[in-house]
């Protein structure tokens, strides 16, 4: 009878059996969408749109690190945007505008921008300066940085 006494209290709530919930009261699955967290306070600050990533290539300040890709943009007294990559990989969508070069660090690394609806793509070289955009455009046209994809 000891038996039946203590399987009776699971059902007791009193005792401090875990009760059933109910279907509609089940918390919400979570999905990750990739999106840049803070996105919204970086546009005000730096003027610059971090869309979605997957998380390794992240906003850094120049300087807090070696190895960091940088982003030259205009106007030229602009100062630098940095990323750091973790991992072996990692890309980042994003948008900022007027980009004439980036530093490469030990990452293969290729940037994508747009002119108008014009896309090229560009290989950075590691761990140097490398022209991209109005740099590399006959007409000086003004290119806007729209993804970073790294690798090791």
């Amino acid at each position: 009878m000891g038996a039946l006494a203590a399987l009776s209290g699971l059902s007791n709530p009193a005792v401090g059996a875990p009760q059933a919930v109910a279907a509609g009261e089940l918390p919400g699955f979570a999905v990750e969408d990739f999106r840049y967290p803070n996105a919204d306070g970086v546009l005000q600050e730096k003027g610059i749109v971090l869309k979605r990533g997957d998380g390794h290539v992240t906003l850094a300040d120049c300087g807090s690190a070696s190895g960091l890709l940088q982003i030259m943009r205009r106007p030229e007294d602009a100062v630098p945007v940095c990323f750091k990559v973790t991992g072996d990989s990692g890309f980042l969508t994003l948008e900022i505008p007027s980009v004439y070069g980036v530093k490469g660090n030990d990452y293969d690394t290729t940037v994508d921008m747009t002119v108008g609806s014009e896309k090229k793509s560009f290989t950075v070289t590691p761990n140097q300066w490398t022209p991209v955009g109005e740099t590399t455009d006959p007409t000086g046209r003004e290119f806007m940085l729209v993804e970073i994809r790294m690798q090791k």
